[in-house]
C-alpha cells in the first residue's frame, strides 16, 4: 500500500482490524463508511470484498493518498475530505475506524504534523469518543461498528460509551505487539500517568471492538 510522509502507514492495528472486516463482510454488498482512512488500506480491503465504500479523513494528504491507492488497486472507493463533526446522518451497514488513540502529554490532539495520525490527547480518547458518537448517528439500526485502539486508551471506557449510545458492544480480538518508537519514547510518561506498569517493558495490547446498533 502506497503511503506518503504524514499519512499513517498500515501497521499491526490496521491488519488486526482488516481481519475483523473480512469476517464481517462475508455477506458482501454492505454500505461501509471508514472514519479516518489514512492510506485507504482498510477501505480498499472492504471494496475488494464487495462492499460499497465511502472513506473520510481530515487530512487532505490522506485523502489524496487513499484515492491513489484505490485507483492503483482498481477498487471503487469514494474518498472525501471531511471532519467527523461535519458528517450528516447516514444509512450505513458498517462503520470501520482505526482512529488516533495514542495517549500524549498534550491535552488535545495536534491539528497538523505527523503526530496527528496517532496522538489522541491526554488519555488517547479525543478521537475515539468522537468515532463512537459519529457511528451512532450514521449507522442503520442493526448496523455494526468495528474499531481498534490500544488497551491504554480504556477498554471499559469504550464499552461503556458504546452501551450508552445504544450499542451492544464487545471485544472480539486482542493482540500484544512490540512498542513502537513513539510509545518507547513516552515510556516514563506513560508510567507516570498509570497507563503502563513497571513490568511492561516492550509490549502494548491492541483491542478490536464490535458494536451492533440496537
Amino acid at each position: 500500500m502506497l503511503t506518503v510522509p504524514g499519512v499513517y502507514a498500515p501497521q499491526h492495528d490496521t491488519h488486526l482490524l482488516m481481519r475483523a472486516v473480512g469476517r464481517e463482510l462475508s455477506d458482501p454488498y454492505k454500505r461501509v463508511l471508514e472514519l479516518g482512512t489514512g492510506s485507504g488500506a482498510l477501505a480498499v480491503h472492504a471494496a475488494r470484498l464487495g462492499a460499497r465504500v465511502t472513506a473520510v479523513d481530515i487530512s487532505r494528504r490522506a485523502v489524496l493518498c487513499a484515492r491513489l491507492n484505490a485507483a492503483l488497486h482498481r477498487q471503487r472507493v469514494t474518498v472525501r475530505y471531511r471532519d467527523l463533526s461535519t458528517l450528516d446522518r447516514g444509512a450505513y451497514d458498517l462503520v470501520i475506524s482505526n482512529p488516533p488513540y495514542m495517549p500524549a502529554p498534550a491535552v488535545l490532539p495536534p491539528v497538523r504534523g505527523r503526530a496527528r495520525a496517532w496522538d489522541g490527547g491526554l488519555d488517547g480518547r479525543a478521537v475515539v469518543d468522537q468515532v463512537c458518537v459519529t457511528a451512532a448517528s450514521v449507522l442503520e439500526p442493526g448496523g455494526t461498528l468495528l474499531m481498534v485502539h490500544s488497551a491504554m486508551s480504556g477498554v471499559g471506557t469504550t464499552l461503556d460509551a458504546l452501551h450508552g449510545l445504544g450499542f451492544d458492544a464487545q471485544v472480539i480480538d486482542r493482540e500484544l505487539i512490540p512498542l513502537g518508537p513513539v510509545m518507547r519514547s513516552r515510556l516514563l510518561w506513560l508510567r507516570d500517568q498509570g497507563l503502563m506498569d513497571d513490568e511492561q517493558q516492550d509490549k502494548e495490547e491492541l483491542v478490536v471492538f464490535r458494536a451492533r446498533r440496537r
